[in-house]
């Protein structure tokens, strides 16, 4: 069996600013760092959790995520990049429609959710697959997370509540082809200042 530590960057400047963060990148803010720092410290070492092996997106705020957490050597990933809004990148979460997507983005330049939801689950479970590894770190991102999550909802053992917050982790045991997710987990410092 392997363990399959599926973690959200901390949060960024955009965040903060309310803006539609998809391909597009910003820089963490120093509570992202903190988060990523709390995660380190409170979570993985902690709980003796000694990582193999460690990926992420492309995007600034996912490597940076990862270097605060694991002194390893990583790759990247393309495939596990934000979901692509289009022409909406960098403009006011506002302009959001309601949950879910679907096909909205398609109209302006950007994936729909099953094209995000197949890309998501197709990169993570080849990542999963091919390594030798029992403890693997993935740092990916929020809708990224939320569409792998949902599509493995039927094989968890805890239902998350709410949206997955910066610097969560979701920890997955894998077997036998199947993702299970045993654990939930975000950084003890949301009563920080932002």
């Amino acid at each position: 069996m392997k363990s399959v530590y599926l973690m959200r960057h901390g949060q960024t400047l955009f965040n903060v600013q309310h803006k539609i963060q998809g391909f597009c990148d910003s820089p963490l803010t120093p509570l992202g760092i903190k988060q990523a720092k709390t995660i380190k410290t409170e979570y993985f070492a902690k709980n003796n959790i000694l990582l193999d092996e460690a990926h992420c997106s492309t995007s600034e705020r996912a490597i940076d995520t990862l270097k605060i957490v694991t002194d390893l050597p990583f790759k990247t990933h393309k495939n596990l990049r934000e979901w692509n809004f289009g022409t909406y990148e960098g403009e006011g979460e506002h302009l959001n429609p309601p949950l879910p997507y679907k096909d909205f983005f398609v109209q302006f330049g950007g994936e729909s959710q099953m094209q995000l939801v197949n890309r998501i689950n197709r990169e993570i479970t080849q990542i999963v697959e091919s390594s030798t590894h029992k403890n693997i770190l993935i740092v990916s991102h929020g809708g990224a997370i939320a569409n792998f999550y949902k599509k493995r909802s039927a094989y968890n053992t805890l239902s998350r509540l709410g949206h997955i917050q910066n610097g969560s982790v979701l920890k997955y045991n894998f077997e036998n082809g199947v993702f299970s997710l045993q654990t939930i987990s975000r950084p003890d410092c949301y009563n920080l200042k932002r």
